[in-house]
């Protein structure tokens, strides 16, 4: 019995030295209650960090096991089985799926072995190979496929594929689930749109980051960008609208100035418009922002001349109230004014070391600033002064043929008619022919009016009439029409449409041609119009773009974006084209009329000539010859003038009077323009 019971005591202890190491082995690493709660947290802040680490090792151990961890929630060990720690909800949901993982993660979900403790006693031999992993196609950068789109389209960008970038940043676009990334590939496809030279299309993109507010890291850049597109555009004023909707936000500071600068162009061409509807008081207030952001620049900026000239301009503006010359010489705005120029002229002497575009843009302004002087003198009737800067105007330049003809009535004026009959005959030359000024006709007639050549007087009226009344009928047809906006300027494009392409003109579109010269002489017009075939030019570019782009859904939307901003642009241009044509009209009913007053005080004047030489027998005689010379400066050659035309002899001419009734010593009277009859 004895020896019975101690055979049981050694088998029992054999089994126990057997089982330790296996009880052991089944408990170590178990998750307990507490830990199981901590390690659970773990797993949840560990989802994203392993999407950026682990993978990136680019090892095929770790990586592996929790591949076959992946599938767990659809397969989790059976409850029961306290081996399978909790921690098996994996940590790489994001994994790209292999053949060889889904196998080894149902592994759990096999019968337990080893008396039900899910203990594995098998020998190593007895189970099969770990499964291995592909990696093939699968970028480990530690991104998501999702970021790992918009990285492409970053880097075809980079690499100067603008429009493969363009394509895939619109397609992530499109994506409603990738909402998180819309705005920075927004920003990608601007970008790529600009550098394909798509800049309008470019600023609509941009226009949508920026409406989303500042709370986007892509807001400060996307207002930089407004000024790269602006220097791009024919119209700054394409910009200035969107520009004006974030005045109230910090700029970066290398723009800041610029900024101040567009904004107070904004506000003058705003205050220009309220003017011209007869809303003076909010134009006040526009004019009053214009000076108020031209103090707010530095002297030594490139944008202060600008500024500056529009601070001048908006003085003059508020000085030219009072009609009445002596009281505009002494009126502190007009002044004020002549200051702002003069200091507008210092700023753009021509200078070494400035750029071309620079210079270009100085010199420019200056002419401006020069004109701008003229014309408040000549208020102010300081002709000599007047006469002075117009001839600081260099010949050939875009204001020179509008100086010589300001310049024609400050010599009118001070009874220089053989100058101001000379800046006349440049006028009427060939080479201008297709410029329109119809008042120089008036000012002709005028000064042989003036010097009793009623004969020559009355050719001069007849040919005004001839040649502008037919204008002044179409104008009255186009006006009376009542047309839609976007109908004027169709007819106006129509026009440019056939000197375009060279067609045939008959007598009509000669008209609408001048018409269409007398309506884009007002700046804003122009600049508008420059905008719609800038934008139809820009429509014109998808065609040489390759067949990818250009047939994509990418191009059909921007061609759309294209259209409606065209269509916008059309009806502007519309308005202002019928309010210029309707200003021309009166303009030139007052001209004729005028013409039509000084013919029947010619007809009188002449009248009364004849009847007083049958009074006198035929022997009085009014006109009588004048003294004249041809002395001429030294650096200058007398040569006469046989009725050609040489492009080197244009501003040089001198029409001498040599016969008439008026005294010599009556110069400098104070006459009105034939414009204040």
């Amino acid at each position: 019995m004895r020896t019975h019971r101690l055979l049981r005591l050694a088998v029992l202890g054999l089994t126990l030295a057997w089982t330790a190491p296996t009880m052991a082995q089944s408990f170590e690493g178990l998750d307990l209650a507490g830990q199981s709660k901590k390690k659970k947290k773990g797993s949840s802040s560990a989802k994203k960090k392993t999407t950026s680490t682990k993978r990136g090792k680019g090892k095929q151990t770790a990586p592996a096991a929790e591949a076959t961890a992946a599938p767990a929630p659809e397969t989790a060990a059976p409850v029961g089985n306290p081996a399978t720690p909790p921690t098996t909800t994996t940590t790489t949901t994001p994994v790209a799926p292999a053949t060889t993982a889904p196998a080894a993660a149902t592994k759990p979900a096999a019968a337990p072995q080893g008396g039900g403790l899910g203990l594995d006693l098998t020998s190593d031999s007895d189970k099969p190979p770990a499964p291995t992993m592909t990696f093939d196609a699968v970028d480990v950068s530690g991104k998501t496929a999702d970021r790992q789109r918009l990285d492409a389209a970053i880097s075809l960008f980079k690499n100067d594929e603008y429009e493969k970038a363009a394509m895939a940043s619109h397609e992530l676009l499109g994506d409603p689930k990738l909402q998180g990334l819309h705005t920075e590939a927004r920003y990608v496809l601007a970008k790529s749109l600009y550098r394909m030279g798509l800049y309008h299309s470019s600023l609509g993109e941009f226009s949508k980051i920026l409406a989303v507010g500042p709370s986007t890291k892509f807001f400060k850049t996307s207002l930089e960008w407004l000024f790269f597109i602006s220097r791009k555009t024919q119209n700054e004023t394409v910009i200035l609208d969107e520009i004006a909707r974030y005045a109230n936000y910090e700029f970066p500071e290398k723009f800041r100035n610029e900024f101040r600068y567009l904004l107070a162009r904004y506000h003058f061409v705003r205050g220009r418009a309220l003017d011209q509807v007869g809303q003076t008081e909010n134009a006040d207030k526009s004019f009053e922002e214009v000076k108020r952001l031209a103090l707010t620049i530095p002297r030594t900026d490139p944008f202060y001349p600008r500024a500056k000239y529009l601070e001048g301009v908006a003085f003059f503006r508020n000085g030219t109230r009072n009609k009445d010359a002596a009281l505009k010489r002494g009126n502190t705005d007009v002044l004020a004014s002549v200051e702002a120029m003069k200091e507008v002229v210092r700023l753009t002497r021509p200078q070494s070391g400035r750029t071309g575009e620079q210079a270009k843009l100085d010199k420019s302004l200056r002419e401006l600033a020069f004109m701008q002087l003229a014309r408040t003198h000549y208020g102010m009737q300081q002709n000599r002064f007047s006469i002075f800067y117009l001839n600081k105007v260099e010949r050939g330049n875009t204001q020179w043929l509008e100086a010589l003809f300001e310049s024609s009535w400050a010599n009118y004026r001070i009874g220089q008619y053989e100058q101001a009959l000379g800046n006349l005959i440049t006028l009427s030359s060939p080479f201008f022919r297709e410029e329109y000024f119809p008042e120089a006709l008036i000012l002709k007639a005028v000064i042989y009016y003036e010097n009793c050549r009623y004969r020559e007087s009355n050719l001069i009226l007849q040919d005004f009439e001839h040649t502008y009344l037919p204008v002044h009928d179409e104008l009255d047809s186009l006006v009376k029409k009542n047309m839609d906006a976007s109908e004027y300027y169709t007819v106006l494009a129509d026009v440019q449409k056939k000197n375009k392409d060279g067609l045939e003109k008959n007598g009509t579109d000669v008209l609408l041609e001048r018409i269409l010269r007398l309506a884009l002489t007002d700046q804003d017009l122009k600049k508008t119009n420059d905008s719609i075939l800038e934008l139809e030019g820009e429509m014109d570019l998808f065609s040489n773009k390759g067949d990818t782009f250009k047939y994509s859904e990418l191009s059909k939307q921007l061609l759309e974006g294209l259209k409606v901003q065209r269509t916008h642009l059309i009806s502007k241009a519309g308005t202002m084209a019928k309010g210029k044509l309707e200003t021309e009209l009166g303009a030139l009913k007052l001209l004729l009329a005028n013409g039509l007053r000084i013919k029947f005080e010619t007809t009188t004047k002449e009248k009364e000539f004849l009847e007083e030489q049958l009074k006198a027998g035929g022997r009085t005689a009014i006109v009588k010859k004048y003294k004249y010379s041809v002395a001429v400066a030294d650096d200058q050659l007398y040569w006469p003038y046989e009725g050609e035309y040489w492009r080197d002899e244009l501003g040089t001419y001198q029409y001498t009077m040599t016969k008439g009734c008026i005294e010599r010593d009556t110069a400098n009277r104070n006459i009105q323009s034939a414009g204040a009859m």
